[in-house]
């Protein structure tokens, strides 16, 4: 398990590593980094300034030996917008409202959307199913910015329910959590439902049936359990994607979080929080990938552990 847990854990070093080097080369294939940060009217005396401040006027490799050496240490620099304060810290201090958003997201989506899955596979082709999965075919269809205009319309400005934006008391992330949630809902639902189907026509399932077990025992301790690896896959997917920012989301509910930071960081070309914005979105998705694969070794047995 250690020899495992180690290889993956250098997997995702590498992983890390060359999102870096992919930053790095994007950032100067756009063009003179310099001038892009810079405002049109920038003077030369400015653009030189912040060109020798950024150690931008040395050469490429030295630049790139620089720029991976201080990443290794959390070190992107200083915000152009916000001036003194390191680029990392802007990401770090908008965690807080990204981890909450997500926390709730999961915390009605997964339980909603393995409730659902469940029924249908058990009822299949019944009245149930079919309405399952009409809210989940509604769900991976309807944008994501239109339903949360659509909830900021009907509850906020038409009912006075919720708060339209924000980020203050447990009201505020109502709407935004559900909204981000319904895709994943609707998604994992669908998921659920099919490998619950393909689980209950396996020769054990009959076999537990045939000993009389109730078919709620026979669901929770048998069936679900066998068809969690793709479920535990695409909620490991899930969890990354709402640790790095939901840019829309945030962005429709004015959600301090770290996808929207990284729009404001392209608007206002603050290429240094950018780069550690992506640099820990990166981060966020290595980690839940490696204790997704963690998971299956128990999950699964015959997952051959090297």
């Amino acid at each position: 398990m250690i020899r495992y847990i180690l290889g993956r854990a250098l997997q995702s070093i590498v992983v890390v590593l060359g999102v870096l080097l992919l930053v790095f080369f994007i950032v100067n294939l756009t063009g003179d980094p310099v001038r892009i940060m810079l405002p049109p009217e920038a003077s030369q005396e400015d653009v030189e300034r912040l060109r020798v401040q950024m150690g931008l006027d040395r050469p490429l490799p030295e630049q790139f030996v620089r720029f991976m050496a201080g990443a290794v240490r959390g070190d992107f620099g200083e915000s152009l917008r916000y001036r003194g304060q390191p680029a990392l810290k802007q990401v770090v201090q908008r965690f807080p409202a990204t981890l909450t958003l997500a926390l709730v997201t999961l915390a009605w989506s997964l339980p909603a959307a393995l409730l659902l899955g469940t029924i249908a596979a058990v009822r299949h082709n019944s009245i149930v199913d079919n309405l399952a999965m009409i809210l989940a075919l509604l769900g991976q269809s309807l944008p994501s910015f239109w339903l949360g205009l659509i909830l900021i319309l009907l509850f906020a400005e038409q009912w006075n329910f919720l708060p339209s934006s924000g980020y203050g008391g447990p009201w505020h992330v109502l709407l935004p959590a559900f909204t981000l949630g319904a895709f994943f809902m609707a998604r994992n639902t669908r998921l659920v439902r099919s490998g619950m189907r393909e689980v209950l026509e396996q020769d054990y399932i009959r076999t537990a049936r045939a000993k009389g077990l109730a078919e709620r025992i026979v669901v929770v301790r048998h069936a679900i359990k066998n068809m969690a690896i793709p479920v535990v896959t695409m909620v490991g997917l899930d969890i990354g994607q709402l640790l790095g920012g939901a840019v829309v989301t945030e962005t429709v509910f004015a959600w301090p979080g770290i996808g929207r930071l990284a729009i404001d960081s392209i608007l206002n070309r603050d290429f240094p929080v950018l780069e550690a914005d992506v640099f820990f979105i990166a981060l966020a998705f290595v980690a839940i990938n490696l204790v997704v694969d963690v998971l299956y070794t128990w999950l699964d047995p015959r997952v051959r552990v090297r």
